[in-house]
């Protein structure tokens, strides 16, 4: 579970965008702050993976007690400021969303930053290819479509990460394909997109005779 600390000083956008946050599976509000002062003894004594973060608290900026959350940050914030971008981005926020915003614009770059947290998970060393595919797979929100190969159809991807990301377990192309009246070959196409995209993981199952049978999951986040 992704642990979050949203910080926002109108109480009531905050118990908004901790109520979007508890609606993402895998997510889990750990405490609402109304100030930065607040916001630091909160992130130090509940240790979240992830601020929400406003820029204009009544104490001092969001950009300058960014560093001193000790987590990862996102921007929720009204102010879209060139100098505040660049100040945001320089001191480590990871994501940045401008005010108004719809529920459904922070789900996406929630369940990206899952992803994201998924693939950095554990202490294995990573290689320039699995950096380069967090790093994209951070910044593409849950926009489908703009990863669409040619020839492909959007809405026949979302059926199959949605039937991925509702099994709750590792699944083949054999069973996507009989969920959702597909081929298999045609499965197994969107399937091996996605897993090349980082959007799901791929593993392998090996029987007794045969080939390996390819096995995939929506990813999981472990917590630091």
């Amino acid at each position: 579970m992704i642990r979050v600390l949203v910080v926002d000083d109108d109480f009531r956008v905050a118990d908004l965008h901790a109520r979007y946050v508890g609606r993402v599976p895998g997510f889990e509000v750990m405490g609402v702050a109304y100030t930065a002062a607040e916001a630091v003894e909160l992130a130090g004594r509940l240790r979240p993976h992830l601020a929400l973060l406003d820029q204009y608290l009544p104490d001092a900026s969001g950009t300058s007690i960014a560093p001193r959350l000790g987590c990862d940050v996102i921007m929720l914030t009204a102010a879209a400021e060139r100098v505040v971008v660049r100040e945001a981005l320089r001191r480590g926020v990871i994501n940045y969303l401008v005010k108004p915003f719809s529920e459904a614009d922070l789900a996406e770059r929630l369940r990206a930053y899952a992803r994201f947290h998924g693939q950095l998970g554990g202490d294995h060393a990573l290689d320039q290819s699995d950096i380069d595919r967090a790093v994209r797979v951070l910044h593409e929100g849950d926009r489908v479509d703009a990863a669409i190969r040619k020839g492909r159809s959007s809405q026949t991807a979302h059926l199959v990460i949605d039937a991925v990301r509702a099994a709750g377990e590792p699944v083949t192309a054999t069973d996507v394909a009989v969920q959702l009246g597909l081929s298999r070959a045609t499965a197994q196409r969107y399937l091996s997109d996605l897993a090349a995209d980082g959007r799901i993981t791929v593993g392998l199952r090996y029987g007794t005779t045969g080939r390996p049978e390819h096995l995939y999951r929506w990813p999981t986040s472990p917590p630091r």
